[in-house]
């Protein structure tokens, strides 16, 4: 049963993440038609990714990894968890505020650090401008975190899984908005389109914020503003979250070595950002699921001492992350050109964005498997409260990082970023799983585990041939704009029917799991 709920958990965030996806496909779908990779497109999504990026290294790298943890524990013990979650809440509330408006004021540096090619260049004035208008977004966002962190660890997955689709969908109203207006058409005017879209960002925060505030009310954690003080329990918090704010800051130095190298090649940052939305619907559909689920259930079953449980978890966890992210990796890699014509080939994005963006996505594709499995590894040192040595691991990513980036970028050009990003990723895994050596048999990969991922692996490799061989027949139909959303479908149903297929003949999986857990 506790199997069952844990991969019902793993289904309800996937699905909303999906649908998240998806509105964020449709999305980036017209942003690339109406901004295309120009110096407008180039300003408005590196404006976009700062608050992104501080959010990452805020919520998602620090407080959380720290706070639902405890707040679990807390929870499991009946300690005072609605306090705790207050205090967390008032004291994030403060720090962001702070830093939000130091933000807006020292936004020339932020983006001279962040995309240095763009100095000279008209591309930096408008980062400015649009980071400016952006950043608020980063305290709304930051807050939905830690709600959000609340509703997981009570089980309830829904509203902080649903509530990314609220920011894509302002994204796809401003820009039907913005076209239908003005005295001329909206793709000779990319300034007009990029100013809205920043204006949009801060509101779809305050409505995501709203969105989990409410939820949290429902499941009796109404979280209210009022004067923040310092308890022993967050001061505990900021002991734990220091080394977790160090290693998300590693993680997204990391991102800003791969954007500066984009920076200083007319056009690849917004090749690499399209390229990145393709591999971050996998990536976010199974590892933030995963991560998402697995780190609460972790730290309740280790604080009830279910080890067995623990590694039972764990295991189903690296199981059914590595079943849907493979066959991902292999389609990303083998139709990158079709998958990214039909896509965002239209309007301002031309033949040549195509094949640059697909390259990277084949790139990112090779360290797909190793994003998901961080998630899946990481929850083993959080759950125990030791974010020391993800950061000492993080360290070493960073180095390796840099050197790959920045050392090939004078011989590869812009796609150093993508090697070095997915390189990096795979060693963070090994790192990851050794330091896990000592952690006892909780975190050791059981035998059902052994025996399926040669034979996922092999049921992926099979449907790589297939997808690459249909895609050679169907070439000429790529072509021709009335035909080939049918071919990408076919490809895309192809792939799934051929791996799930093989996968169900030779043991991989079963597919009664999968209906036990949609059924939960």
């Amino acid at each position: 049963m506790k199997q069952v709920r844990l991969m019902s958990g793993f289904f309800t965030v996937g699905l909303w993440t999906l649908l998240s996806r998806v509105a964020g496909f449709v999305r980036d779908i017209f942003i690339a038609a109406y901004l295309g990779t120009g110096p407008v497109a180039d300003a408005f999504l590196a404006a976009f990714s700062l608050p992104n990026l501080f959010r990452r290294f805020f919520a998602e790298g620090a407080f959380n990894m720290a706070f639902v943890p405890m707040f679990s524990k807390k929870l499991e013990a009946s300690d005072g968890p609605q306090e705790f979650a207050q205090d967390a809440f008032l004291a994030m509330s403060v720090i962001l505020s702070v830093f939000t408006v130091i933000g807006i004021i020292a936004m020339p540096a932020l983006v001279a650090a962040m995309v240095s090619g763009f100095i000279g260049t008209e591309r930096f004035d408008l980062a400015v401008y649009y980071g400016r208008i952006t950043f608020p977004y980063i305290l709304f966002i930051s807050l939905t975190a830690l709600l959000s962190g609340v509703l997981n660890a009570t089980g309830r997955f829904t509203a902080a899984a649903a509530a990314p689709v609220i920011l894509n969908m302002g994204f796809v109203g401003a820009i039907l908005i913005v076209a239908a207006t003005g005295s001329a058409p909206a793709i000779t005017q990319p300034e007009r389109m990029a100013f809205w879209l920043s204006v949009v960002v801060p509101l779809t925060g305050i409505g995501q914020l709203a969105l989990v505030w409410w939820a949290a009310s429902r499941a009796g954690f109404t979280l209210r503003i009022g004067k923040p003080r310092m308890t022993p329990a967050l001061k505990r918090l900021a002991i734990i979250a220091a080394p977790a704010a160090l290693a998300g800051g590693v993680v997204q130095i990391n991102l800003l070595v791969g954007r500066q190298v984009a920076s200083y090649f007319e056009g690849a940052y917004s090749w690499l950002n399209y390229a990145d939305r393709l591999y971050q619907l996998p990536l976010g559909v199974v590892g933030i699921a995963i991560g998402v689920v697995l780190l609460p259930d972790l730290s309740r079953r280790l604080r009830a001492n279910d080890l067995t449980g623990g590694k039972d978890a764990f295991n189903r966890a690296c199981e059914v992350s590595l079943a849907l992210t493979i066959p991902a990796a292999v389609a990303l890699m083998v139709i990158a050109v079709p998958l990214v014509s039909v896509l965002f080939e239209r309007g301002a994005f031309a033949a040549s964005d195509t094949a640059a963006t697909a390259f990277a996505v084949a790139v990112y594709g090779l360290g797909l498997p190793a994003f998901v499995m961080q998630k899946t590894l990481q929850p083993l040192f959080f759950a125990r409260e030791d974010t020391k040595r993800p950061f000492y691991y993080a360290l070493v990513a960073l180095v390796l990082n840099a050197a790959l980036a920045v050392g090939l970028s004078p011989f590869i050009g812009y796609i150093a970023a993508a090697y070095g990003t997915s390189l990096t990723a795979w060693a963070m895994v090994w790192l990851l799983w050794r330091g896990s050596r000592d952690m006892g048999d909780a975190a050791n990969f059981d035998a059902r585990f052994k025996s399926r991922l040669p034979r996922i692996i092999a049921a992926a490799a099979a449907m790589g041939a297939i997808l690459a061989a249909l895609t050679y027949v169907m070439a000429p139909l790529f072509a021709v704009p009335t035909w080939r959303y049918l071919a990408l479908l076919v490809l895309i149903l192809a792939g799934i029917i051929s791996y799930f297929g093989i996968g169900q003949l030779i043991g991989a999986f079963r597919f009664g799991e999968f209906r036990r857990a949609m059924k939960r």
